[in-house]
């Protein structure tokens, strides 16, 4: 069977509402509260899936009614959750989100089950040349290893987005389709990498597509994206801009990353892609927690002409 397979962690999401960001030994009091499903691999799990894609989710939830709510929200939204264990000796990940008035937010993430998720829980039997395989770092590294070994060695698309960021073996980066990365984990990177960087994200960009030999994408929230391929070519993408609809960047990144993926499977170029995981990944801000304003296919399409096509660089 064709699809998209992420492999990734899986959270519930407790999110709060504040005028500002506390500092350092300061109380924020705020009415209330949302609970929400997130972590990346189910973000981008969902968003994929919603972008009109057949889409696998791999890790592991709690034996709690967090994991049950996460487990019913994949399955809701048609993600094959079959992949997905339920771990007796930890609960569900949680991820404890402040959101100011400007949008922007705050994150602390308690792995939980995430930590014991394993990379044969996907099989080599799923894996084969037509999927795309998708992560993240909110798991054992190690386990995110050795799934794109085995999905490269069967000529899988293999995606990596580096968030949080931590190092990437040569060997890794060897069997890497995309690096998928914003501008601060792409210095962090570079500077791992022990490459010379500069303030310009496009050269940026350009460095580690080609120190790594694959292509690298990096986005810039409200200003877009860029792409680098490792010969030096690459685009630059647009965001749409939401204006007063503006409330949320969380999971923007994530949507983009899923919606990318989605497109890779589907066969559409590197310029393509990016344009859609852009249109995407902004009317995911539209409202409060990862999920809840992921656009879906038809929406995609219909903001689709408000952003140029990709602009080479």
């Amino acid at each position: 069977m064709s699809m998209v397979i992420v492999f990734g962690s899986l959270n519930i999401d407790l999110v709060m509402q504040v005028e500002s960001q506390p500092s350092a030994g300061e109380t924020v009091l705020t009415p209330t509260y949302e609970w929400l499903p997130g972590g990346k691999g189910c973000n981008q799990a969902i968003a994929c899936s919603r972008s009109g894609v057949k889409t696998a989710m791999v890790g592991q939830v709690g034996d709690d009614g967090f994991g049950t709510r996460i487990m019913n929200t994949l399955k809701r939204d048609e993600v094959l959750a079959s992949g997905v264990a339920r771990a007796d000796g930890e609960p569900t990940g949680m991820a404890f989100i402040t959101i100011d008035e400007s949008g922007e937010n705050q994150i602390v993430v308690a792995s939980g089950a995430n930590t014991l998720t394993a990379g044969d829980q996907v099989p080599n039997e799923i894996l084969h040349k037509d999927n795309v395989v998708l992560m993240q770092m909110e798991v054992n590294h190690e386990q995110n290893w050795d799934v794109i070994h085995r999905a490269k060695a069967v000529g899988a698309k293999t995606i990596l987005n580096l968030a949080p960021v931590g190092v990437v073996p040569r060997d890794v980066l060897d069997d890497l389709d995309y690096l998928i990365v914003n501008q601060i984990e792409g210095r962090q990177m570079a500077e791992k990498m022990g490459l010379d960087i500069e303030e310009s994200a496009i050269v940026m960009a350009s460095k580690l597509a080609t120190a790594a030999n694959l292509v690298c994408v990096m986005t810039l929230g409200s200003l877009g994206c860029v792409a680098m391929k490792p010969d030096g070519n690459g685009w630059k993408i647009d965001a749409k801009d939401l204006g007063e609809d503006m409330q949320d960047t969380t999971g923007a990144g994530d949507t983009f990353c899923g919606v990318f993926a989605g497109c890779v499977f589907k066969g559409l170029s590197v310029q393509e892609s990016l344009r859609r995981a852009s249109v995407a990944g902004s009317l995911a801000c539209r409202g409060v927690g990862a999920q809840s304003t992921m656009p879906r296919e038809e929406e995609i399409e219909e903001f689709l002409p408000e952003i140029p096509k990709a602009e080479a660089i």
